[in-house]
């Protein structure tokens, strides 16, 4: 990976353009491998708009929304105006906690020393300006490294539950139980009173066990559709089993919910199929667009500042291990959420 010689250390960022160096990781390019098309550069500090504040990073997180904006897949992101052949935003990372340095002149919820976290526009870097009303502030009892894992997949988490119309009481069955967004779904289910059960691999049984999930199914060893249970609610999280097959697991009048994306050119061709076949069944099948909504941002803070949910960091990486994060997350390492300090 490239670099390029250190910014001063304490070098004051500026609202203004090209007043002040920052180090940042850049992209130029698309491309699958972190290592090609990543590197560690010396660019301007972010301006502000009036509703922006400027943040001093101290962490920021990695999601796999990161990597869909590395490789510019799917294809369709480009033409809803990412960029064609390159990202319109060349410093990625969306997840951020630091310190508020500068706010603009229509912001009044944040002033200079506030401590906050949720979105940023280019997080792997010093400094990063982000809308006020993406923000939140930082609960004490999280670190910069905890607060920064939680916007980005703790939204994907809460609104894919909302989306199923999550209910106490009810059987949920969260695929992918030990990632970034399925570590929050375990314990916000929870927390909703719901009887979780978190589907992983055989390394990550005990970590699913260790958020809160009731029971764990080892995908390798035990399939979850055998019909020995049935659940009411089915958050799918990145999975690629055929509907059939979730269907069998669901209860005759159940809901699935399908996170993420598969596929190269649309991304949602699964949950396009889901919603075409729900007005012929009992079972509702349906999917979501995760956003970034204000009050969404504040019930995590509320829940992650009074312990009913925490962050999972698995690992934490320097700024210029930004590449090796990325490939780990890439190659399925990760447990739980991935951190970067600053």
């Amino acid at each position: 990976m490239k670099t390029t010689q250190p910014s001063q250390p304490g070098a004051p960022a500026s609202t203004a353009p090209g007043q002040a160096r920052m180090q940042a990781i850049v992209q130029h390019r698309y491309g699958t491998g972190p290592e090609e098309v990543l590197a560690l550069e010396q660019v301007a500090t972010p301006a502000i708009a009036a509703n922006e504040v400027l943040v001093q990073v101290r962490a920021a997180g990695v999601d796999r929304g990161t990597w869909h904006l590395m490789a510019g897949q799917p294809y369709l992101m480009r033409l809803l105006g990412f960029g064609l052949r390159g990202p319109k935003t060349p410093v990625p990372g969306l997840d951020v906690a630091g310190t508020v340095i500068a706010t603009g002149a229509g912001v009044t919820g944040f002033r200079a020393g506030d401590e906050v976290f949720g979105i940023a526009r280019g997080s792997f870097a010093e400094y990063a300006a982000a809308r006020a009303d993406k923000l939140a502030r930082k609960p004490a009892r999280l670190s910069f490294e905890q607060a920064a894992a939680v916007a980005v997949s703790g939204l994907a988490a809460l609104q894919g539950l909302r989306a199923g119309r999550i209910q106490a009481g009810q059987k949920v069955l969260v695929i992918g139980a030990s990632g970034g967004v399925g570590s929050y779904a375990v314990q916000l289910a929870k927390a909703f009173g719901a009887e979780v059960t978190g589907v992983c691999s055989t390394g990550k049984t005990d970590l699913v066990r260790s958020i809160g999930a009731d029971h764990v199914i080892d995908y390798t060893r035990d399939d979850f559709a055998d019909g020995r249970q049935r659940y009411d609610l089915i958050l799918d999280i990145g999975g690629n089993s055929r509907l059939a097959r979730l269907r069998r697991a669901l209860t005759p009048a159940g809901t699935l919910v399908i996170a993420g994306g598969d596929g190269r050119w649309t991304g949602i061709s699964r949950q396009l199929r889901a919603l075409m076949l729900s007005p012929f069944v009992r079972q509702r099948l349906t999917m979501y667009i995760s956003k970034h909504r204000q009050a969404d941002l504040d019930t995590l803070r509320q829940l992650t500042g009074t312990g009913q949910v925490t962050p999972l960091i698995g690992r934490t990486y320097p700024l210029a291990g930004v590449p090796e994060a990325i490939r780990d997350l890439q190659d399925g390492h990760a447990r739980g959420k991935i951190a970067i300090t600053i």
